[in-house]
């Protein structure tokens, strides 16, 4: 029968997060209910709740989790109750272009669940990227869930759900980084840190970190940067090409999502280069770049969406690698919170002062 927890929505536009009581059904056909352990604050959430996504209020937010099944609708058969799981919100269909020509990483169809969680008088929520998982439980559909090691912390798991997995896929799946190469990531919040190590699990010679804070670039060298640029005081274009015997890198990764720093990773880039665009733009951003310089200097200009992963094959492998303690996830968590302590973490994000609060329940 359905279940009543405690979850976290934003109500309206820009009004502070509230804890409510959330009404979670029994599993349809193909979905799962899901226990929630651990749920990072990601700035996606923050961007829901400012109606930067859409206007689909009220929201439960939360979406970068891991947790336990607890139960599971008719026709599921690839999680069972009492399995520990990342979710994800790329469910890949199977049946789309994409998958059928065997890139299911690019899946066009993913879905969600079909039914709705709902606040106490029958409000439909609509869930952060199809999870919501600022709750005690949440309802995902049962491809949302990938089966991991059980052993993995789940504060660190989890945060293989968004940002993480955005950083280090824009650098490997994306990025197509390997060994011997040189790579630059300009912006080093979390996605950026974890692109660093991507890079450097990757094989990459020499890693350049770019910010505009040294606290922020002094975390992206404890996580695999062999160079730091301070572009507040420096132009990272001309450090980078320095840097790189007058070339430039052959990959530049962008996680800030803006148009100067778009051009600067572009110009950074050595000709027949790579540039990946993982910073998420607002909709009125726009690019202003001579066409002439987009056909001289070749190469690829591309955008990755959630580290162009397969949830399936790319997490248990990372995973696999943490608990090897070749990949430091644990770095990701800056602190663990309680459910009514959201707000806070926002403000603790948009100030920079964390890589990632983490909700624990």
């Amino acid at each position: 029968m359905p279940q009543q927890v405690q979850g976290v929505i934003a109500r309206a536009k820009g009004a502070a997060v509230e804890i409510a009581t959330i009404t979670v059904p029994d599993p349809g056909p193909g979905e799962a209910v899901v226990r929630v352990q651990a749920c990072g604050v990601c700035h996606t959430d923050l961007h829901y709740r400012e109606g930067g996504v859409n206007d689909e209020f009220p929201f439960l937010l939360g979406h970068e989790a891991s947790g336990t099944v607890e139960s599971v609708g008719e026709g599921v058969t690839e999680v069972a109750p009492g399995d520990f799981v990342i979710l994800n919100w790329r469910a890949v269909c199977g049946e789309c272009r994409a998958c059928e020509r065997g890139r299911p990483q690019y899946c066009f169809n993913t879905h969600n669940a079909k039914q709705r969680m709902t606040l106490e008088d029958g409000t439909e929520l609509t869930p952060a990227l199809g999870i919501g998982a600022f709750a005690e439980k949440t309802l995902v559909a049962a491809g949302q869930c990938t089966k991991v090691d059980p052993e993995a912390s789940p504060a660190a798991a989890g945060l293989l759900g968004c940002g993480v997995m955005a950083g280090i896929g824009a650098a490997i799946n994306t990025g197509n980084v390997t060994r011997g190469d040189s790579v630059a990531v300009i912006g080093c919040g979390g996605v950026g840190d974890a692109a660093v190590m991507g890079a450097r699990l990757a094989g990459a010679s020499k890693i350049i970190a770019v910010d505009v804070e040294d606290r922020k670039l002094d975390t992206a060298r404890g996580l695999g940067a062999t160079h730091t640029v301070n572009s507040r005081t420096t132009d990272p274009v001309e450090a980078i090409r320095g840097l790189t015997g007058g070339f430039g890198a052959d990959v530049v990764i962008e996680a800030v999502g803006r148009p100067e720093t778009y051009e600067q990773a572009f110009y950074a880039r050595d000709l027949a280069g790579t540039v990946v665009l993982v910073g998420v733009p607002t909709p009125e951003m726009r690019v202003d770049l001579p066409l002439i310089d987009v056909f001289g200097r070749g190469g690829a200009l591309k955008s990755s969406w959630y580290g162009d992963c397969l949830p399936s094959r790319d997490f248990p492998m990372l995973i696999d690698l943490y608990r090897q303690g070749r990949l430091d996830l644990d770095a990701f968590v800056t602190e663990t919170i309680a459910l009514d302590e959201v707000e806070r973490a926002f403000t603790k994000m948009h100030d920079g002062d964390v890589l990632r609060s983490v909700v624990i329940l």
